[in-house]
Parts: structure tokens; C-alpha cells; sequence
């Protein structure tokens, strides 16, 4: 949200502010009367307010108005602003609750670093009061493949302890997730789990975010380190945190305490760190955007959370999760799968992960054709159905790459991609697949050697791929 409320006796001056809010990307609404603005907050309450402290021919003045929106509505920020400033005044606005106040006429810079910073301030308000809502139910972790009993397992062991943990995997994959999942089995699961978002914050508001402030006019504010004291702090994708901070956090890692920004005093706390990357840390390090000492600070217990493709079994319960999910949460139909579309979801690419899955199963139940079994044919991208409005119902468009070989060639990479894909599909179960696919086990293990294709272990679970040439000889 960006929409900020200016309250302004005066036309010119919140035109003005309003113009250069509207030219740095906000929207703005205007009032110019404590009737407009009560108004105005009522109908939709701001993201921020700036506040005039006079107001002429109004029934409220700024202080007024400030008591009754932080009433109602604590989670808004208010900068006032006036023209007759002075240190009585600005004590009053800010012990009734305002973020800041600035004296007419202001420097726009000073507007605007104030305005920033007091945005932050209202996002991660929004933010904290949604993770404490999804927070309320129970974690649960959904799948039976062999990859996710062995991540539920890793999850498992160092929930009793105080390590960090280091998580890895693909956006999507369930990595805070699996955070929470280690807060709630843990002795800390009854105090705070607080998420930095280390991409979504300005770099120079990071510290103060962090950290918090500390002025003679607002006194102590504090940052997210002390509001995680005595629980879990997760540093959601840690490789986007600015250098200056990284050092920093590493200091806190070591001593346990910080300084707030403007403050001289040594703060304590006692925190479990939790941390997630979708990047390759080491490769960072080599390009210097990481620090390689709090690599080995954060790292001290490392959990890779696989993608989806390396957990396809869990895609028909995942499905079937998220549909009696939105069930209950929006009303949609409670739908069953099926087995046809359970064999498209197993065998589509998902690069979005558990996410996109999510968010697929909620536009099949919100567009979908009925109340019945999900078909193939409602799911995107399955490829199901007529093809270029002509074809007749059934055929399935031919993939570039195949049309352009001869015949010999393509029949082989069809049949390497469709087996792998069936392989994957059932956990690396040959017998399985032998069944699905109506073939005798030795005559399919006879076929996977002819195409060069060789099973392993990767996350915890057994997934098909081409064989190198030394390992085709060694087969």
C-alpha cells in the first residue's frame, strides 16, 4: 500500500506535498477540514497520514484528529507538520502517538526521508499482523515422498536444539515453511518468530529496522532484533542484505547484543537464528557480495528444502490439501482430481514450486467447470484438448524439438522424457512405473539402459536423468 492521506488547511501546501509524493510513485488523498479527513479515514484508513497541527474553520485540530486515528487505527503512522513548531508541541504530537514532526517550512528531503521511513514502519505493521494471523493455526507440512520424510526428518532433529540453520532451495519451495515448522517443535515455540525480509527493505533503513533507534524526542524504538528476544528471527533470502549490515549482524552473532542507531548503550538479546536463500552463497562470496564469516556463522546447521520436481508423489495430497484449504477459507467447490490431471500436475515443470501449485489449484476451483473431479483439460498449460481450434478433441500439440528430428530421433526423445517423467512421478519406483506404463520390469530396465537412463539418490529421494558417458559404460 502507498496511499498516503495529507490534511492541510491550506490548498497550495497540500497540493504541493501531494505533487511531490505522487512524482517518488505514491497516491495521495487530500482533505483540507477535520470533517474531510475523519471522512477520509473512515471510508479507507491511509497506509500514513501527514497531519497539519491547524486546522481553520474545523471542528478538530491535528491533535485531535491524531488521538482519534491512532484510537482506532494504531497500525497508521501520522508525520505532523506545522508552522508554529515548537518543542511543546512536538512532545505533545509525539507521546499521543505520532511517528514524527516537522516544522513549516520543511526541507523536501527531510519530508521525504521521514515519509520513508515511517512507509517501512507501516509495512512491516501490516506485515506482523498478517504473520501473526497465519500464525494462529497449527504448521503443517504436507507429503509422503521419500525427499520430504527426509526434510520433515532433518526438521525434525534440530528443533530441540539452539543451532542456526541455514535453509536452501527455489523460491516457492516452503522454506519459511519449514522455519516455522523448527519455531513451533522448539522450547521457543510460545515467544516471538519474526521474519526480516532482506530484500524488501531499503538498504538504508536496514539498521533501523533491525536494530531500532533511539532519539531524545522519540525515545527508544524498537527494531526487530529486540522484538524476536527470547525466540526465533528468520532472515528471509540473507544474500540480499546489504554489506554494511551483514558485518553488523555478524557482530551480533558473536556478543549476543547491538547498539541501537543514535543510541551509546549495548542491548541484549537472546535469539535463535533462522535463515533461507534461493542463491548459491558460495558463488556469492567469490563475487565479494557475501561476507564469508557470517557464511560460517549462519551455516552452522545446513537444510536443503527440494523443489517440487524432486517430490512429485506429494503432488496428488498437496492437491488435495490446498483444495480442502480454499474450501474452507473462501467457500470454493471441494473437488476431488482426476487421474488423468494428477498425471499432467506430476509431470508439468514447476518452477514456482509448492506456490504455483497453490496458486494453480485456486484458479481451477475459482474458473473450473463444476463441482465434479478436476479434468485435464482445466488445468493451464496442459496441453489437452484441441489444438489451434481445428484439430479434433484428444490430440496433443507436438513439441517443437520433436518436429524438426526424424523419426527415430524423436521417438527416442520421447520416449527418454516420458519415462524419466513417469520415474519421477513415483518416487523413483521402477515396479510402479512398470505397472503404469505396461511393461514387464526387465524389459522396462532394458529399455532405461537403451536410452542412457540411470536412477539416484538426490534430496532424499530416487529421480531419474541421462547417464554421462562414463557412467552408460559403467551400466
Amino acid at each position: 500500500m502507498t496511499d498516503i492521506l495529507i490534511v492541510d488547511d491550506e490548498r497550495d501546501i497540500r497540493e504541493l506535498i501531494s505533487d511531490i509524493l505522487e512524482d517518488e510513485g505514491y497516491t495521495t488523498r487530500l482533505a483540507g477540514t477535520s470533517d474531510q479527513a475523519m471522512s477520509e479515514v473512515k471510508a479507507q484508513p491511509p497506509s500514513l497520514m501527514i497531519l497539519d497541527i491547524w486546522l481553520k474553520d474545523s471542528a478538530m485540530d491535528g491533535i485531535d484528529i491524531l488521538k482519534a486515528v491512532k484510537r482506532d487505527h494504531p497500525e497508521v503512522p501520522v508525520v505532523i507538520i506545522s508552522g508554529h513548531g515548537n518543542v511543546e508541541i512536538a512532545v505533545a504530537a509525539i507521546k499521543q502517538g505520532a511517528y514524527d514532526f516537522i516544522e513549516k517550512p520543511f526541507n523536501i528531503d527531510q519530508l521525504m526521508v521521514v515519509i520513508g521511513r515511517a512507509m517501512e514502519t507501516s509495512r512491516l505493521r501490516r506485515e506482523n499482523v498478517e504473520l501473526k494471523r497465519q500464525g494462529s493455526g497449527p504448521i503443517e507440512m504436507i507429503g509422503t515422498s521419500a525427499a520430504f520424510k527426509a526434510l520433515k526428518g532433518n526438521l525434525e532433529k534440530v528443533m530441540r536444539s539452539n543451532g542456526r540453520v541455514l535453509l536452501s532451495g527455489p523460491a516457492g519451495s516452503g522454506k519459511e515453511l519449514a522455519a516455522r515448522m523448527i519455531h513451533a517443535g522448539s522450547d521457543r515455540a510460545n515467544a516471538p518468530f519474526v521474519i526480516v525480509n532482506s530484500a524488501a527493505v531499503e538498504p538504508e533503513q536496514m539498521e533501523d529496522v533491525l536494530f531500532g533507534r533511539e532519539t531524545p524526542e522519540r525515545g527508544i524504538e524498537e527494531g526487530l532484533l529486540e522484538k524476536a528476544n527470547g525466540g526465533v528471527i528468520y532472515f528471509d533470502e540473507v544474500a540480499d542484505m546489504p554489506p554494511g549490515t551483514q558485518s553488523k549482524i555478524l557482530r551480533v552473532l558473536v556478543e549476543q547484543s547491538f547498539t541501537r542507531v543514535g543510541g551509546v548503550d549495548k542491548t541484549n538479546v537472546d535469539v535463535r537464528v533462522i535463515s533461507s536463500t534461493t542463491h548459491d552463497l558460495q558463488a556469492e562470496i567469490a563475487a565479494k557480495r557475501f561476507r564469508e564469516e557470517l557464511y560460517h556463522r549462519l551455516n552452522v546447521v545446513p537444510i536443503a528444502v527440494p523443489p517440487l520436481s524432486e517430490r512429485r508423489e506429494d503432488i496428488p495430497v498437496l492437491a488435495a490439501h490446498f483444495i480442502a484449504s480454499f474450501n474452507e477459507s473462501q467457500g470454493l467447490p471441494l473437488r476431488s482430481v482426476s487421474d488423468e490431471a494428477v498425471a499432467i500436475l506430476q509431470s508439468m515443470p514447476w518452477p514456482g514450486n509448492v506456490r504455483q501449485l497453490k496458486n494453480v489449484v485456486e484458479r481451477v476451483l475459482i474458473l473450473g467447470d463444476g463441482t465434479g473431479p478436476i479434468q485435464a483439460g482445466e488445468l493451464p498449460g496442459s496441453e489437452v484438448g484441441e489444438v489451434d481450434g481445428g484439430s479434433a478433441p484428444g490430440t496433443i500439440a507436438l513439441p517443437t524439438a520433436l518436429a524438426t528430428l526424424p523419426l527415430r530421433e524423436a521417438r527416442e526423445a520421447f520416449e527418454r522424457e516420458y519415462l524419466m517423467t513417469q520415474i519421477n512421478r513415483f518416487g523413483g519406483n521402477i515396479s510402479r512405473t512398470a505397472n503404469f506404463v505396461g511393461m514387464e520390469r526387465s524389459a522396462l530396465h532394458r529399455k532405461l539402459k537403451s536410452l542412457n537412463i540411470v536412477t539416484g539418490n538426490k534430496s532424499g529421494a530416487r529421480v531419474a536423468y541421462v547417464a554421462d558417458e562414463d557412467q552408460a559404460e559403467a551400466s
